[in-house]
């Protein structure tokens, strides 16, 4: 609890941001829980009456005439960070009251003139459970800080890997890229494609995409890795002996950054033009329109050839760079915060597969969480079934965070400090 000490307020920090990442690791995995079950744990109880303590003690504070201006704006500040939180601990306390008394009522009406009282009692508490559900998972996102690029527009980028019969990775990064494309739509974003590379056999090589709308970055953010596909493939060479192929594609998300976060200087830029490749009119052939643009203090290197004008071309190249510049800065700045930890961002390691569909058996399996889900083209289809699977990966980052805060708390506790 917050101590008012010699005039200063020290309010107790809610979860360390710095700690607050998706680490998947296996131990986890085997041990996960669901919001229910982590709020009845001990250790989330007394952090959680801690800070409705500390939340009356600060409202209690707000009122007294002792509190000079700097204080009031610090415990205004602190006033508003735990009000939600101390609401929501105590919305839920309510509730399990509730069903308690339904309980104990639900014990008493064993005749069968009560009959019907009973079914009424036990979907009331069908209905309560469902609130205390809803609650919980509403509390630990409130006690789970937001990550400082969540908000952020990003840009999408999939890439087809290599294997026998590369076809199938082709048509399988087509049909990714289009996922996102539709689940852009089903959220209300804006989806502008800034680079498409298609294949001969009606796949795709390489994509990008800017996205833009309302915490993309945060619904988009876990997409980042290596997606595997098994099938039988339907066309292209592989198609011919009619077996199980497995192939591979990648999914990098970025973060936009705003133009004032990163700054360029054009003497770092060598800036090529050549002409675009694939279809998109007669143009293609017959004007330099396409942009590379190469930084050559990193060596990184973006193009654009999606537009006729080259100077939107160069627009785009030059915001998609910004972007990945942007990437380094967060990733320079992470790894000083939690250099024995590896971050679960959009440029993890291609090498790491995270989520598998099986085509023979119409199945999608998060191997992160352990989450397997039906009906393959309900997931493709990039509406309602890829949105449960993005929020259950976003619910358990948030039950990981807590989980580990409540460890560090008594790993602290066990060494007497």
């Amino acid at each position: 609890v917050g101590l008012h000490n010699g005039g200063l307020w020290r309010p107790k920090p809610l979860l360390d941001t710095a700690r607050v990442t998706l680490s998947f690791n296996s131990q986890h995995r085997k041990n996960h829980q669901d919001s229910r079950t982590l709020w009845k744990h001990e250790a989330v109880q007394k952090y959680l009456e801690t800070l409705s303590k500390e939340y009356q003690q600060v409202s209690h504070l707000l009122n007294a005439d002792s509190v000079n201006d700097f204080e009031q704006k610090t415990l205004r500040r602190r006033c508003t960070d735990l009000a939600p939180i101390a609401a929501a601990f105590q919305e839920i306390k309510e509730a399990e009251r509730e069903v308690q008394e339904l309980e104990a009522m639900c014990k008493e009406l064993d005749s069968r003139d009560e009959k019907q009282l009973l079914e009424l009692a036990l979907e009331e508490k069908e209905t309560l459970d469902k609130k205390i559900n809803m609650l919980c998972r509403k509390l630990f996102q409130l006690l789970v800080p937001k990550d400082k690029y969540d908000r952020n527009h990003v840009i999408l980028e999939v890439t087809a890997g290599r294997t026998t019969g590369g076809d199938i990775c082709q048509q399988f990064t087509k049909e990714m890229f289009e996922m996102y494309q539709n689940y852009a739509d089903y959220k209300r974003w804006t989806f502008d494609i800034v680079n498409y590379t298609p294949a001969e056999i009606g796949g795709l090589h390489h994509a990008a995409a800017h996205i833009l709308g309302d915490d993309v970055y945060r619904h988009l953010k876990y997409e980042g890795g290596t997606h595997r596909v098994q099938r039988i493939p339907e066309t292209g060479l592989s198609s011919r002996m009619q077996r199980i192929h497995t192939g591979t594609m990648s999914v990098i998300v970025l973060p936009q950054p705003e133009e004032v976060d990163v700054k360029v200087d054009p003497k770092d830029l060598r800036i090529d033009t050549f002409r675009a490749k694939g279809a998109g009119g007669q143009h293609v052939n017959k004007t330099d329109s396409a942009v590379r643009i190469v930084h050559l203090p990193t060596g990184l290197a973006v193009e654009c050839q999606q537009e006729r004008s080259q100077q939107m071309n160069k627009e785009i190249a030059l915001r998609t760079l910004r972007a990945k510049l942007y990437q380094q800065i967060i990733e320079k700045q992470l790894s000083q915060e939690q250099s024995a930890r590896k971050l679960q961002l959009g440029t993890r390691a291609q090498s790491e597969r995270i989520r598998t569909y099986n085509f023979t058996q119409d199945r999608v399996t998060d191997h992160r969480i352990s989450y397997d889900a039906r009906n393959i083209k309900e997931i493709l289809s990039g509406k309602e079934a890829l949105d449960k699977l993005i929020n259950r990966l976003l619910e358990f980052a948030e039950i990981e965070a807590v989980t580990e805060y409540l460890g560090s708390l008594q790993a602290l506790k066990g060494g007497g400090c």
